[in-house]
């Protein structure tokens, strides 16, 4: 009788798990019946219009980034990215382009300028680690003015635009259509000027203008501020798959918010106000 009973639970047994593999094999095949469903369905109905639809779009993008010559067309963007700023909750007083890729595109930077003069930046840092777009300052500036006149058109009015290659430099006034100031950075404003401050002050000792007892936080804070002779900015948008700052003005930086994007290269407008509204967002407790 005990054989018995032991022989009909192992039936039992082998009943259930048929029953689990049978179950799960059509569940497997119900999912994959499912999206190969759905996958032909929607490719029926979507692949006909989008394919040109798709490169209609990228071409209007693409138009739309290197400009045409309708004022028309001009007059609407500049509106719109007025209305764009304005829309937006709190504006960064100062953005940061930090390019990490070793290929460099002055065209795109300059759109990226122009679009933060619109919404209403008034401080734009460019840094590249190499410092390329530093030793090619008057190509930069040359790139700015010219997408400036494509993408808001040609309107010369009476503003004026500082472009600085560093803090020593003397402002170069060229008219642009906004009243921005445009700095193009290095590693040499980044941890250099630390040393240099931090120079000065050992020779003011030196010298005995100054006593150990008077250096601090807040007097470094002081020289490195007034060198920059600009805010702290609030944003800084990394481009390329590098996670790092690479070296950008780092004193200047403990309370800026930071957003990566892959490639500053073909970038859009959408790409460049999608950071600008994580900034909006974002509630900065300031180290509470």
């Amino acid at each position: 009788m005990a054989l018995l009973y032991g022989l009909i639970w192992r039936l039992l047994l082998a009943l259930v798990r048929i029953k689990r593999a049978t179950v799960s094999w059509l569940r497997v095949r119900l999912r994959t019946w499912k999206g190969r469903f759905w996958q032909r369905t929607m490719a029926a109905l979507l692949l006909p219009v989008p394919v040109a639809e798709f490169k209609q779009k990228k071409a209007d993008a693409n138009q739309s980034s290197d400009g045409d010559g309708d004022g028309k067309g001009a007059g609407s963007r500049r509106s719109r990215w007025i209305s764009d700023g304005i829309s937006l909750e709190k504006l960064p007083v100062h953005i940061g382009l930090v390019v990490a890729e070793e290929e460099l595109s002055f065209t795109d930077i300059a759109n990226m300028v122009v679009w933060c003069m619109a919404v209403g930046v008034s401080y734009v840092s460019v840094y590249d680690h190499h410092g390329i777009f530093q030793k090619n300052n008057s190509s930069l500036q040359e790139e700015i003015v010219k997408q400036q006149h494509n993408l808001l058109g040609g309107d010369d009015s009476a503003f004026n635009m500082e472009l600085l290659r560093n803090g020593t430099d003397k402002p170069q006034h060229f008219v642009v259509s906004c009243r921005p100031i445009v700095k193009v950075l290095s590693p040499e404003d980044g941890k250099h000027s630390i040393v240099q401050a931090a120079r000065k002050l050992c020779h003011s000792v030196e010298k005995k203008e100054w006593s150990s007892k008077d250096i601090s936080v807040s007097v470094l804070d002081v020289l490195l501020r007034e060198s920059k002779n600009i805010p702290d900015p609030e944003l800084v948008v990394k481009f390329g798959a590098v996670n790092s700052t690479l070296g950008f003005l780092p004193w200047h930086i403990r309370l800026t918010e930071f957003v990566s994007l892959p490639s500053h290269k073909n970038v859009l407008y959408e790409d460049l106000f999608g950071a600008l509204q994580h900034y909006s967002a974002c509630h900065q407790r300031l180290g509470q």
